[in-house]
């Protein structure tokens, strides 16, 4: 065991070493480590084990928790189609199964010459230039038959991904309605400038007139959440920028890491004055982790300009410096305390609340969770101020508000309106027609039809992180429910019983009524799975799953109608059609070969 184990000390050693040996520290050096042989070899495990002084079992449960992290080989090649319903629109299936056919590799498993992996993953952000895939977790969009052609081409004849074409790598922006933030001549400093010249009272102050609330969904107060943390007791003060955006049909942290990453950074900044931190973070979901470097070269300009490290501005008192760090494929980590949880180094199980990350949060210290959007406005207050802020958008929803528009329309991309837009202004700017149904703020969200189009986007009306994803006539409505419960089964971090067993019954109550068993039983035992679901979960995850089978059943009930075939509760399970293997494999397929036939 110890010789097999030093042969690993050369690699983990300098990975250890560049995160100091720290145990929360541990999901980074385990995402180091697999790229080294593209999965996280046992050995391995029994040296960080040796080093970190950490239990075997403990970092194989980190490992197996994340859906990126392998601890079995995963072949050379590691192909993951998006199946979000967006790529289920554009044919990301027909495509997956061309390019098994042809490389030779079934859906879910690995080739038979350890080559190749390939699979389905949840959303990678990419929605409005889908299809899309990931290749060892690099993503290349707008797939095409043709592209497809070539990439098993290339992935035969073993060729690295460093000698792909690089136009496959592209990604665009694609912004299509810029307001104050997307269309703001940012400069670096200024900001910070302006909180100096200020001061950091009546910098907070005016946060806290501009109205300004979370862009995450919930919408809490962000000077309310700085000014609570900035009271709080603690050894040190913390700021966490949460850029895992892992909810399908939401993509804006990408654009925004992508070309405003300085005025993100800022932001980050200016909280970190207001409530006394001198550490930061950023964690980047995996699915973007083609944006840690040119976000790590973003950081080191800023050190270099004197806006981040120590003596920011020549200010002695003002020292500060950010780190960022890579998520593994785990939507729950979008949840504030699951994501604390994984920046320690954990598996992302949320924690109860209270206490809130504003008094107990990272290392069980005051930490300001905000996610990208909300830190990047905060900079147009301090240089505008917050009656100037307030006075954009409505009474109860200041400023604007970035949408992520995906699905049937001309225009994908990214929208930025003013507070109080109506979803059918955003429908004709996109260039929609024949919309027969909106998702907005993704699976957990709503589901409006038509006859709710003059509906607002605002706090008290329709409320968003920024999913605005478009369903024409041609679209099946229970289709588009049945993936989001998928979606919602495979994402369930398994902590708690009632999402973990929850989620899977609903999806399989939905691969029932899909296959032609269905009842009006099993409407009545989705609504009896929803009360369960919604009084029991331990986080919103479970409280959110069944929203999108009964948004869809209450405005577009034909669509469920059509499958309820039988006038009596109907098992799924056909025992006759499970017997067809054995039927072919005997040549038998005779009266007596079928059970319903006997009876």
């Amino acid at each position: 065991m110890v010789s097999q184990v030093s042969t690993h000390a050369g690699y983990l050693d300098d990975i250890l070493a560049r995160h100091h040996h720290r145990t929360n520290q541990l999901l980074q050096v385990l995402i180091e480590a697999q790229a080294h042989y593209g999965y996280i070899h046992t050995s391995a495990i029994d040296y960080l084990s040796l080093q970190l002084q950490l239990p075997r079992a403990q970092i194989e449960g980190v490992a197996s928790f994340y859906s990126f992290l392998y601890l079995q080989p995963h072949g050379d090649y590691r192909v993951l189609f998006s199946d979000n319903i967006t790529d289920r629109m554009l044919g990301n299936m027909d495509l997956m199964l061309s390019l098994c056919k042809q490389l030779w590799v079934e859906p879910g498993k690995i080739s038979e010459d350890g080559l190749l992996f390939v699979s389905t993953t949840s959303c990678t952000g990419m929605c409005d230039q889908g299809p899309a895939l990931l290749i060892n977790n690099i993503a290349i969009n707008q797939l095409t038959g043709e592209r497809i052609n070539e990439i098993c081409v290339l992935i035969r004849e073993r060729v690295p991904l460093l000698e792909w074409p690089a136009e496959y790598f592209e990604i665009a922006d694609n912004i299509r309605r810029s307001d104050i933030l997307l269309g703001s001549n940012f400069q670096s400093g200024r900001s910070l400038t302006a909180l100096l010249q200020r001061g950091t009272a009546e910098t907070l102050q005016q946060i806290k007139v501009s109205r300004l609330r979370g862009r995450g969904g919930a919408g809490f107060s962000t000077g309310m959440k700085w000014e609570l943390c900035q009271a709080a007791t603690g050894r040190e003060h913390f700021v966490v920028c949460n850029a895992d955006e892992g909810e399908p049909g939401t993509f804006k942290d990408r654009v925004l890491l992508n070309r405003y990453a300085d005025m993100v950074f800022e932001g980050m900044t200016l909280c970190a004055r207001i409530i006394g931190a001198k550490r930061g973070f950023l964690y980047l979901r995996g699915e973007y982790r083609y944006l840690l470097e040119p976000l790590l070269s973003v950081l080191q300009g800023r050190r270099e300009k004197n806006l981040l490290g120590t003596s920011i501005l020549g200010n002695n008192d003002f020292n500060f410096d950010i780190e960022i760090h890579l998520g593994a494929g785990a939507y729950v980590c979008g949840e504030e305390s699951a994501l604390i949880e994984s920046l320690e180094g954990h598996r992302g199980t949320p924690r109860n609340r209270p206490p809130f990350p504003v008094t107990h949060g990272y290392l069980n210290q005051p930490t300001v969770v905000n996610n990208v959007e909300t830190f990047a406005a905060t900079c147009l207050i301090a240089q505008n101020g917050g009656a100037w802020y307030a006075g954009i958008g409505t009474d109860t929803s200041s400023g604007s508000k970035i949408l992520s528009v995906s699905g049937d329309c001309e225009r994908p991309g990214l929208y930025e309106y003013p507070f109080g837009v109506t979803v059918a202004q955003v429908l004709s700017d996109c260039g929609a027609k024949d919309t027969q149904a909106v998702q907005i703020s993704g699976p957990s969200g709503v589901c409006i039809a038509a006859g709710e189009f003059q509906r607002r986007i605002a706090f008290d009306d329709i409320p968003t992180a920024g999913a605005f994803m478009v369903f024409d006539q041609s679209r099946d409505m229970f289709e588009v429910a049945r993936n989001f419960v998928h979606f919602f089964a495979h994402e369930s971090c398994g902590f708690c019983t009632p999402c973990r067993v929850g989620t899977s019954l609903l999806s399989n109550m939905m691969d029932k009524l899909s296959q032609g068993h269905g009842s009006a039983c099993d409407l009545v035992e989705i609504e009896k799975l929803n009360l369960l679901l919604q009084s029991t979960s331990h986080c919103g995850l479970g409280h959110s799953a069944c929203n999108p089978v009964l948004d869809t059943i209450a405005k577009f009930k034909p669509a469920y109608d059509i499958r309820l075939t039988h006038k009596e509760f109907t098992p799924a399970f056909d025992l006759d059609s499970a017997l067809s293997q054995a039927r072919q494999m005997t040549g038998r397929d005779d009266a007596g070969a079928h059970l319903r036939e006997c009876e």
